[in-house]
């Protein structure tokens, strides 16, 4: 079993009962590393599960807040509870794994050491910057219903090139997020 598909099995797993809290899930999934806790909102904003009001929002917090607290160098994850009480049936929760399964077996498949430079610091550091920020953008894209997707999908290869120790998917990455960062201001001038 591949880096993604362990990280999301794991998920699947997540507490105990009919609904699941993102506590739950994101103790599961810190098992594996700081990076696989940053994969797993990052992966659930890139589902439909992106689409109920607010919870973009709050996944976007969740992953500003990792991404921080990981360049500050913690090994121990902080969360408000505020947010870590947010839950989910076990049920859709189960639906949006089953809906990233062959994507993620895919994924496995095709990372590998690949331009190892751009997975270690100082560029590891920019890498975790550049998710930090993503998600501080995402509660301004709650108005426009799954555009958080995009950054969501941005961090979700950042967060696979650090675990799979595979520079292509960070460059892959950059671009998406330099894509995305440029939108606004290509929206705004043919406005104008």
């Amino acid at each position: 079993m591949g880096e993604i598909t362990g990280v999301l099995e794991a998920v699947r797993n997540a507490g105990d009962g009919d609904d699941v809290t993102l506590s739950d899930i994101l103790d599961t999934a810190g098992e594996h590393s700081l990076t696989a806790v940053l994969l797993v909102p990052a992966l659930i904003v890139v589902t439909p599960l992106s689409g109920i009001p607010g919870f973009s929002s709050i996944l976007g917090l969740a992953i500003a807040l990792i991404s921080a607290q990981i360049l500050l160098g913690r090994r121990h994850l902080w969360m408000p509870a505020w947010i870590t009480r947010r839950s989910l049936t076990r049920e859709r929760l189960q639906r949006g794994v089953d809906w990233l399964g062959k994507p993620a077996r895919f994924i496995d498949t095709i990372t590998g050491q690949r331009l190892t430079l751009l997975v270690h610091r100082p560029v590891a550091s920019i890498l975790h910057l550049a998710c930090l920020l993503c998600g501080l953008a995402m509660p301004f894209l709650e108005f426009v219903p799954f555009s958080s997707s995009v950054l969501g999908a941005a961090v979700s290869l950042i967060a696979i090139a650090l675990l799979a120790r595979d520079g292509l998917f960070a460059l892959v990455a950059v671009l998406l997020v330099g894509g995305a960062g440029s939108l606004p201001f290509l929206l705004a001038t043919q406005a104008g």
